[in-house]
């Protein structure tokens, strides 16, 4: 008896977390839509910031921008991560593969600076006793425009006071609705070689353009400008990236946890009938050895 009152509990326990593990993938489901149909919203506009970068880059000549200072004179660099984690775990190797993922790429962690959104990355390397800039604490489980605008905006301050001398960010890329690699993108400064790959720009940059546009008040105010705006739609691409990338992660691992409490189940019922079973025959053995005694 003792035992069935055991497999009826644990039964009733795993029916339990199979309606969360359930819920929290519906919930995934609908976060992972709702944040790529924003992307998709603000796509257009990025695309036409590049555009008119690309355009001034061809043909304004050489742009003096405070934005592409590689900071020749200096032989050791400060380096700067931009890492985005998630806020909570059960999302599968997630969080593992990203926090990874940044320490193989970190040589020195005295001589990183680590922004850190997320709580998982930054308890993490917090832990670990990386160089966390603290007070940059931003949840990622709701992407905007405003906040990437923030981070855009306290990134190029920092970058300009030469707090550090090079920049990137480090995000999870969404593949395909099953498959997401970690990858580090660089920030600042900008290069022209990257610039042209990124605006998708095929013809050689020349320094002195026969046909010159003209922006007010010059081309390097709009440009920098527009590096602002530039750098906003990264990070904001990346912070949904990264958010939708780990909504498809949960999205499996709680399709998993809901399919192996079914099997769980399964076999739970497959003992309690047996347990069940055993029961019934050994009262009627007993009901049979009475009666017999009786005689």
């Amino acid at each position: 008896m003792a035992h069935i009152n055991e497999i009826k509990l644990r039964m009733k326990s795993i029916k339990e977390t199979r309606q969360i593990t359930r819920a929290m993938k519906f919930i995934s489901a609908a976060k992972l839509k709702r944040a790529r149909n924003q992307l998709e919203h603000t796509i257009p506009y990025f695309e036409k910031v590049k555009s008119i970068m690309a355009d001034i880059l061809l043909h304004s000549g050489k742009v003096d921008s405070i934005f592409f200072d590689v900071r020749a004179e200096r032989e050791c660099k400060k380096k700067a991560f931009l890492v985005i984690t998630g806020d909570k775990g059960f999302a599968g190797g997630y969080n593992h593969n990203i926090i990874k993922f940044v320490e193989e790429h970190i040589e020195n962690k005295k001589d990183v600076l680590l922004f850190v959104a997320g709580n998982v990355g930054k308890y993490y390397f917090a832990k670990n006793q990386y160089d966390v800039y603290m007070e940059f604490d931003y949840p990622v489980q709701n992407p905007t425009i405003y906040r990437a605008r923030e981070i855009a905006e306290l990134i190029m301050k920092l970058f300009s006071e030469g707090v550090f001398d090079e920049m990137y960010i480090a995000f999870t890329n969404m593949l395909s609705s099953v498959n997401s690699k970690p990858e580090i993108m660089k920030l600042l400064p900008l290069d022209y070689n990257a610039l042209k790959q990124n605006l998708n720009i095929k013809e050689e940059l020349d320094e002195d353009p026969e046909d010159i546009l003209d922006y007010e008040p010059d081309p390097q105010t709009v440009f920098d400008l527009l590096v602002r705006k530039y750098l906003k739609g990264i990070i904001y691409g990346a912070f949904v990236e990264a958010f939708t990338s780990e909504q498809s992660a949960r999205m499996i691992a709680m399709d998993n946890a809901t399919s192996n409490a079914d099997e769980m189940l399964r076999k739970l019922e497959l003992a309690y009938n047996r347990a069940r079973q055993a029961k019934i025959t050994q009262e009627i053995s007993e009901i049979v050895g009475g009666a017999e005694v009786i005689r």
